[in-house]
């Protein structure tokens, strides 16, 4: 119920990790393709606050086509480092900051452009560099300057530039959620159901999620809830759990300042047996619980697909991993995967009675469901609509398409699905966000190249069916 291994993924690196590369070990590295001395051109743009940075960095190819790139510049104060890079292999020493293209960005034709960034830290100035080379070539192009940096950090709950529609976000609306009975319920005590999307692994589609990206999903696509795909696995979490937990960070501030409820997925799927990695969760859960605490947005997604193993399996690994979580959060939603990938058992032969007879020794807990609409249908609808009846159900992950994230949308069955989950006022993330060249993406491939997100013209059939459906007006009750 599930797709097959993506494209290899992005680097992201830690301030250590940075600071422990050397020249020696940048010589190391695959050599990129020889570049025309036409050259290049670089726009680098920041956003500081106080000892801190963000920087986006677009990289336009002015010269004969190349296979992959390295990308050096210098920053001008010695107190500059670069602290989490993404869509790049980031490295520094010294000043001295490199750049290396991914497996999935490296091939750049003439006239061709890709965006990276990265978060930096910094103790004097922070003026920008002035000098970029592509593949040894000196670019061109202009840099912008940095602006002043504010007194004090942006801020974690500010909502959008542009109010959405009634003048509320989400968060606003609904406040601190529980589970009330069978429901999601909001700081009223009103069942409420959340309408959004998921990432893609954030290893390989980090670009698909920056300022411009989630602005279009909190504003145009007027979503309640960003899920944060994190893998553990296949080149995930397991690689650099430091990085990664800063990463999913990131993104739960960026929803959070944009009025979204953040689901953090523990994107566990190859080994199918959770308790494979119950002490990377342990430690994952612990850092964001403590980071996240006082916010009232964020909700815990702690077994994305089970699979292989009894619901009694899952249900001790869920008996170990929630009490971390409620040391530090002891009000925040959480999530469990249910047995055969998030089916409630059905794709095994089972079904939820078991998790009836056995449940999860917490309270505030709901039960994961996913489906592929031209793949589950009317047994996996049946089941649904008794579950509901006996248990808190969210669909943490579905997709318009085939099991196997790809093929044609088929919306006549993603509507009967859908209407299904709002009549019962059950919660959907939609898989994915992303510009994969796959059915089930939204986004056409090549969009996150770019700087344009909104509207249907950036959109695959998938993408305008579910942003026709999430932008419908919510039924959020204020008493």
């Amino acid at each position: 119920m599930k797709h097959p291994p993506r494209r290899t993924g992005r680097l992201l690196v830690t301030a250590g990790a940075v600071g422990a590369l050397t020249l020696g070990a940048l010589a190391s590295l695959p050599a990129t393709s020889a570049m025309a001395a036409t050259g290049c051109s670089v726009s680098y743009t920041t956003n500081s606050w106080s000892g801190g940075f963000t920087a986006s960095v677009t990289i336009t190819n002015l010269g004969d086509a190349v296979s992959s790139w390295s990308l050096g510049f210098s920053f001008p104060d010695n107190g500059q480092r670069v602290t989490q890079g993404w869509s790049a292999t980031w490295s520094q020493s010294g000043n001295a900051v490199t750049a290396r293209s991914q497996s999935w960005n490296g091939s750049l034709g003439n006239g061709a452009s890709t965006n990276i960034g990265f978060n930096g830290s910094f103790t004097g100035a922070n003026p920008s560099p002035t000098s970029f080379t592509l593949n040894g070539t000196v670019c061109t192009g202009s840099t912008n300057p940095t602006p002043p940096p504010p007194t004090t950090p942006p801020p974690t709950t500010a909502p959008p530039t542009t109010p959405p529609p009634g003048g509320q976000t989400p968060v606003a609306a609904n406040g601190q959620l529980r589970v009330c009975g069978v429901n999601l319920c909001n700081q009223y005590g009103r069942p409420i159901q959340l309408r959004g999307m998921s990432t893609h692994g954030i290893q390989w589609f980090g670009n698909c999620y920056n300022p411009a990206s989630l602005d279009a999903l909190a504003i145009d696509w007027r979503a309640d809830l960003f899920r944060i795909a994190m893998y553990v696995q296949e080149d995930g979490y397991e690689t650099d759990p430091a990085g990664f937990t800063n990463r999913v960070n990131n993104l739960v501030d960026e929803a959070t300042r944009r009025g979204m409820y953040a689901m953090i997925d523990f994107h566990l799927l190859t080994p199918g047996d959770p308790m494979f990695n119950l002490e990377r969760a342990k430690t994952f859960f612990a850092a964001v619980s403590a980071r996240h605490a006082a916010k009232n947005n964020v909700i815990y997604e702690i077994a994305n697909e089970p699979n292989g193993v009894s619901w009694s399996t899952i249900k001790n690994y869920a008996d170990q991993v929630i009490p971390v979580i409620r040391a530090n959060d002891p009000d925040a939603v959480v999530i469990v995967g249910t047995r055969a990938w998030s089916s409630l058992g059905v794709s095994e032969g089972g079904n939820h009675t078991e998790i009836v007879n056995n449940p999860v020794n917490a309270n505030n807990v709901m039960y994961a469901f996913h489906f592929y609409a031209a793949s589950h249908k009317d047994n996996y609808r049946a089941e649904v609509e008794r579950a509901a009846a006996r248990l808190p159900l969210f669909v943490t992950e579905f997709g318009t398409v085939d099991y196997t994230g790809d093929g044609a949308a088929d919306l006549a069955s993603s509507t009967q699905w859908l209407d299904l989950l709002d009549r019962l006022k059950i919660g959907y993330a939609n898989w994915t966000f992303s510009d994969k060249a796959e059915g089930s993406a939204a986004l056409r491939p090549g969009t996150c190249n770019g700087g344009n997100y909104t509207g249907t013209s950036v959109l695959t059939p998938s993408g305008v069916f579910m942003r026709d459906r999430i932008r419908t007006p919510d039924n959020f009750p204020t008493s």
